[in-house]
Formats: structure tokens, C-alpha cells, sequence
């Protein structure tokens, strides 16, 4: 019933915002975030590999996002890398990740140019780029490390970045968990307001 009463808030005003087209496009992507923020939390509480400490499950209620903004879904243009040499990522842990940086996100959010680097891990069998990425709600709304993006790669160039699927790393949730730190070029100096907050 939650869920539905949400579906009919955001219907109202997309199609308040947006074309007809566009707003059947905006409802179906919003049902399909919420199944997943729904299945997201029945993993974290009940599943044998949720990464919440066992003795914190029972009383798990759910994560916390914020609402869905199709602000946050923008155009961006994916500049390949002239170099794909690998280096180390580092983590919160002392270990650490070979990664090649794929290339660079750009675009624009709420007025704001923004880049944010894509990388992959070597050895990965997954065809998405990754993008961690930190903003000016660290610490304050979002976890103090940042957040992190999985980008499907495409055919082209062209693509569409969804901050409503941003989430945070499994050691904002348990620090046994070695989680790949956000490198300096990808710190955006302007807030963003969509996908997971802070935990607690």
C-alpha cells in the first residue's frame, strides 16, 4: 500500500514536470527503484550474507534514502582514457585493488558541471564501469567515505547517470569489510541529494 501511494505521488508529479512519454518512462523507473530498495532490505535483514553484524539484524528496519529525484537522472558523455595502465585502489583495509581508469563521466546537475572517473577492476567478469564518488553531503546526510555508482558500459558514448542508484559500501555497515576508497578526482564540490543516506 506504501509503495503504491508513492507510485501515485511521483505519477502526479511527473506528469505534472514531464510529456506524456517521459512520464510512463519516470513511473516505470521509479516502481522498478522502489522492488529494489524493498529486496535490498529483506537481503540486508534476513540473507546469510547481509553485512550487518548478526546481533543488528532482528532489529533492522529498512535502509534510508532519499526521496526519487528525476533531477538525478542526467545525460552524460563518456570520454574514453588515453591510457589504461593499471594501478593500486586503495581501501579502508591495508589491501588493495588492481583498477584501470576506463574514462570520465561528464555532465551536469542541477546547473553544475560535473566529472567523475569510471574504472574497472582487473581480472572483473561484470561489464559496468564503477564510480565512487564523494560530494558536499559526506558526513553531514551520506556516509563520510562516499558513495558509490555501477554503470552499465554501452555501446557508445552516450549515457545516463542515475544518482538515485547511488549506495554506500558495505563497511559503512560493518568495518571488517575492506571497501575501495574514492580517489581525489572523483570528490564533486556540490551536493548530491539522491540514492542511499547514512545508515545511522
Amino acid at each position: 500500500m506504501v509503495i503504491r501511494l508513492l507510485l501515485l505521488a511521483f505519477a502526479s508529479l511527473v506528469i505534472v514536470s514531464c510529456n506524456g512519454e517521459n512520464s510512463e518512462v519516470d513511473v516505470a523507473a521509479f516502481a522498478d527503484l522502489m522492488e529494489m530498495r524493498q529486496d535490498k532490505d529483506a537481503f540486508f535483514k534476513s540473507d546469510s550474507k547481509s553485512p550487518l553484524p548478526i546481533d543488528e539484524r532482528d532489529g533492522f528496519e529498512g535502509l534510508n534514502y532519499y526521496d526519487p529525484d528525476t533531477a538525478y537522472v542526467v545525460e552524460a558523455t563518456f570520454e574514453p582514457s588515453a591510457s589504461t595502465d593499471t594501478f593500486l585502489m586503495q581501501t579502508t583495509t591495508d589491501q588493495v585493488r588492481n583498477a584501470i581508469k576506463a574514462g570520465t563521466f561528464i555532465f551536469t546537475v542541477n546547473g553544475q558541471e560535473g566529472r567523475l572517473a569510471a574504472y574497472q577492476f582487473v581480472g572483473s567478469e561484470h561489464q559496468s564501469y564503477f564510480v565512487p564518488f564523494k560530494d558536499a553531503t559526506n558526513r553531514s546526510e551520506t556516509y563520510k567515505t562516499g558513495r558509490y555508482l555501477d554503470i552499465e558500459v554501452g555501446e557508445d558514448n552516450a549515457y545516463l547517470l542515475d544518482f538515485n542508484m547511488a549506495y554506500n559500501p558495505y563497511c559503512a555497515y560493518n568495518e571488517n569489510y575492506s571497501c575501495p576508497l574514492v580517489p581525489a578526482e572523483n570528490e564533486l564540490p556540490f551536493p548530491i541529494k539522491a540514492g542511499e543516506r547514512s545508515w545511522r
